[in-house]
């Protein structure tokens, strides 16, 4: 391991070697390829261009999301700046770093949208976004090039079988009932976070190297010690899932919402929206309790629920109610 960490370091130095001059471009290389960008893509989709093709980037981000977490820690391997000095870190990472996420997710959600679109331009910007993302996060030091390169095709397998199984799926979920599928969902999702918190258990009695908590805090001296078993964002993605897919299923039992119309209505649709998750994120999110425990992992499933059944069903409804939105004509 440690040659691969070595020749891994001497790539990084390869490519930040390039110049200074890359890195506010490849920051924002990095931050198209996190949560929060994600957040932006899936919702702006979903409310404001196609309905259906924002269920279908959010169903591939969050279970790639998920299989990227579990990777991570089945795996808990260092990420350049915990394992040497000689790289400049310019972005600082708590997780493990093997596969890479931003490269996983990247793959996933621009290669479904490639697969999606006929036309060669779109293919060619989702494309080069995947390249780009990636080596972003080579030159910021937070990846080796091999947790780029695995993310990369971790991400378009998951397309392959995306694709391959979406139609069979879709229509198994419409021959069963309502109460059924919310139950299916409801037990996938606790299967991620008991999968996900098993995982953890079977790493907690692992010795991080004293070197990577070291150079970690050299690196960012004001940040806290790194924190790879975190549960913040296990909780999230599977939170999400389950208050996301069940929302989408309710509301098509109710009305089919439609993304198109006026643009003034699209934005105003999208910053209305928003506002609902900021208030659950910042506002509901900050009634959490800080020490871990089974109330603070509760309160935040439920939380992150609200957000994805926000998004996918209630915000919608509330579209129809202002006029900002019609139903689907048939």
């Amino acid at each position: 391991m440690d040659y691969f960490y070595e020749l891994g370091i001497n790539l990084v130095l390869v490519i930040q070697g390039l110049g200074e001059w890359l890195l506010t471009p490849m920051k924002l290389f990095s931050f198209m390829g996190s949560a929060e960008f994600y957040f932006l893509i899936l919702t702006f989709l979903y409310w404001c261009i196609d309905s259906t093709l924002g269920v279908r980037v959010g169903m591939i981000l969050l279970v790639s999301n998920w299989i990227n977490d579990s990777l991570k820690i089945g795996i808990h391997s260092a990420r350049p700046f915990w394992v040497s000095r000689r790289v400049e870190s310019f972005v600082f990472e708590y997780s493990f770093g093997f596969p890479s996420g931003h490269a996983q997710n990247s793959a996933a959600v621009f290669g479904l949208l490639a697969a999606t679109f006929q036309q060669w331009w779109v293919r060619l910007i989702s494309l080069s976004l995947i390249f780009l993302i990636g080596i972003s996060r080579i030159y910021l030091a937070v990846h080796f090039p091999q947790d780029v390169i695995l993310g990369w095709l971790i991400g378009f397998l998951l397309v392959w079988i995306f694709l391959r199984f979406e139609k069979q799926v879709a229509l198994w979920f419409q021959h069963q009932t309502l109460p059924i599928s919310i139950l299916i969902l409801f037990l996938a999702s606790i299967s991620m976070l008991l999968i996900g918190f098993l995982l953890r258990y079977l790493v907690a009695g692992w010795q991080m190297p004293l070197a990577w908590i070291e150079n970690a805090r050299l690196a960012f001296p004001d940040k806290e010690i790194i924190n790879p078993l975190s549960t913040t964002g296990l909780l999230l993605t599977s939170g999400v899932f389950f208050g996301f897919s069940s929302g989408t299923l309710w509301l098509s039992t109710r009305v089919e919402f439609s993304a198109k119309g006026t643009w003034d209505r699209r934005i105003s649709r999208f910053f209305l929206g928003f506002i609902g998750v900021a208030i659950m994120w910042f506002g509901v999110g900050s009634f959490l309790p800080e020490e871990a425990g089974i109330f603070s992992y509760m309160l935040s499933y439920l939380i992150f629920s609200g957000i994805g059944l926000w998004i996918s069903a209630f915000a919608p409804l509330i579209f129809l109610h202002l006029k900002l939105a019609e139903p689907k004509s048939n």
